[in-house]
């Protein structure tokens, strides 16, 4: 079993820094009147804010102004095309079947990402996901609810698990595997795919593979006579109804106890785990291959923003950055060469998206704690501070680059602090 409950010791090294909201007005300010150059970039930044050109008084979808401000109506610091790097899990379209429904967020309605695709999914009890595999990994984080999860090993062993909300599992591709609802309610999840085009109405059903098999080769296959074969199932399943499994532990026991039982642990209590990173900005939370063996090819992080607050300013060298917003309610800037910056709004059950390398940081704009998962085709989590690397400069080099006085340079966090808490 997974040393899980126990915190990482390369938490300290995974966070290296940024600035607040306050420091980062500051340095645009001292900037912007410090160089020709920067009044010139100044004054380009500020045509988008011109209240007169940015009205609208006809058309428009106003509930989803409302909820998207940063966006209809940009602030002044905004330029250029990033292209898109939000959409949402509510605008997909929902596929729904007795005993659950699901819908996703690929490369086809989020362009850019490339790399990672995510699913959300809900089971009632005693519902399953039929048993299946695909060619993606597969990262889940329980949003509700308990489950039950299964999966083979290619020496026979099987991984039997339950689940409840906060826990994470991980599927190598090809392996067969299956999720169940358990009382009292069932469960939700999301399921994120490291591969960017990859689809749910696209994988390996068991229901299908028998329904596509001649009776007699099956009879040969399983053993059975034609005749006892007459109930299988002769489409797909996907979703469906069933009753309620037993106890863990006589499913376990049913399947041949210890001796089948997987030497490898596919599940993960990421919520409960201790902070990686706690300051009075918010916690955060990581999870990768150096805490979770098992998760070769997804990196993630739970965040938890408090009202004010700042994931500070940042990049990740190894990876795009794929989001999915829990609760709460924020704003997101994203900034990459040359001279493009975009700023959107999110809300629950959204999804974000960050370039590769581009720099960025994440606001609670709201009254409660904001909270959303920062995911990464990645073996691990990586990421610079803006802030760390200010400190970690001459004072003069930067002085040359952001015309601050060495007094202010040193009023800058020096450490990756990950999260910045508002100044009272």
């Amino acid at each position: 079993m997974s040393k899980q409950n126990e915190k990482p010791a390369v938490a300290d090294g995974l966070w290296r820094g940024s600035s607040s909201g306050a420091g980062r007005a500051a340095v645009y300010k001292t900037v912007s009147t410090g160089s020709s150059t920067s009044s010139r970039s100044r004054a380009k930044a500020g045509k988008a804010g011109l209240g007169l050109t940015a009205s609208d008084p006809r058309q428009g979808n106003r509930a989803l102004r409302r909820e998207n401000p940063n966006s209809n109506t940009p602030p002044p610091t905004d330029h250029g095309d990033l292209g898109p790097i939000w959409y949402s899990f509510d605008l997909a379209h929902k596929r729904i079947q007795p005993g659950g429904w699901t819908h996703q967020v690929t490369q086809r309605e989020l362009p850019p990402s490339t790399d990672l695709t995510g699913v959300n999914m809900r089971l009632t009890a005693g519902s399953f996901r039929e048993l299946h595999w695909h060619t993606a990994d597969e990262w889940a984080y329980m949003l509700y609810g308990n489950a039950r999860v299964t999966v083979l090993n290619p020496d026979g062993t099987i991984f039997i698990d339950d689940v409840s909300e906060g826990d994470i599992w991980y599927f190598p591709a090809g392996f067969p595997h299956s999720i169940q609802g358990l009382g009292p309610d069932g469960c939700e999840f999301l399921l994120v795919f490291d591969q960017g085009m990859f689809s749910e109405e696209n994988t390996f059903l068991i229901s299908e593979w028998v329904a596509h098999t001649p009776p007699s080769v099956l009879s040969k296959n399983f053993g059975l006579a034609e005749s006892a074969l007459a109930k299988l199932p002769t489409g797909e399943l996907y979703i469906f109804p069933a009753d309620l499994p037993n106890s863990l532990e006589l499913d376990r026991a049913a399947v041949g106890g210890q001796k089948v039982q997987s030497p490898i642990q596919y599940t993960f209590k990421m919520q409960s785990m201790p902070p990686t990173k706690k300051t009075a900005g918010g916690e955060a939370r990581v999870v990768d291959s150096r805490n979770f063996p098992v998760s070769r090819n997804i990196a993630a992080g739970l965040v938890t923003v408090k009202p004010g607050g700042i994931r500070e300013l940042h990049w990740h060298p190894n990876a795009s950055e794929w989001q999915f917003y829990i609760a709460g309610k924020g704003r997101m800037t994203v900034f990459s060469p040359v001279e493009n910056a975009r700023t959107m709004d999110f809300h629950a059950n959204d999804v974000g998206y960050v370039p590769a390398v581009a720099g960025h940081y994440v606001e609670n704009t709201g009254e409660t704690d904001l909270v959303f998962l920062e995911m990464f085709k990645a073996s691990e989590f990586l990421d610079f501070s803006l802030n760390n690397w200010i400190r970690r400069l001459p004072p003069q080099m930067v002085t040359s680059h952001l015309n601050l006085d060495e007094d202010d340079i040193k009023k800058i966090p020096a450490e990756n602090q990950a999260l910045i808490g508002e100044k009272k």
